[in-house]
């Protein structure tokens, strides 16, 4: 059996897709998606407590939810479905980014707020 020939139940990994055969929405979609994930460990969200956790660094969180914000508004007409949920999930971990800061920022000075306007 070759790497490509991966059984079901047989614990081997499916087989890799080429980049080129991954559509642009996908693409657009899993970095996104990984972005949002990051951010969320650098909040510290996945810790019962996110003050405490050892993941959080505010500063990560900024870039990344700038990055995050960046993408998503560059590449919304693209997103189609997926686009809202996205959305929501950037507006979240804005918002969450302010109630976790010291000294909050006012709306529409938060990490990606230039390419989103003010979250409330």
């Amino acid at each position: 059996m070759t790497e490509d020939s991966a059984q079901p139940g047989s614990g081997a990994q499916p087989p890799e897709r080429d980049l080129a055969d991954i559509p642009a929405v996908e693409v657009i979609t899993r970095a996104a998606v990984m972005l949002m994930s990051a951010a969320a460990e650098k909040l510290g969200l996945s810790s019962d407590d996110p003050e405490d956790s050892p993941h959080r660094d505010l500063d990560e969180a900024r870039r990344l939810i700038t990055a995050l914000a960046g993408l998503v508004t560059a590449s919304a007409e693209y997103l189609g479905p997926h686009a809202g949920p996205v959305r929501d999930g950037l507006k979240t971990l804005q918002l969450a980014f302010r109630e976790s800061s010291a000294a909050p920022e006012e709306p529409g000075k938060g990490p990606g707020e230039k390419f989103t306007g003010p979250v409330w």
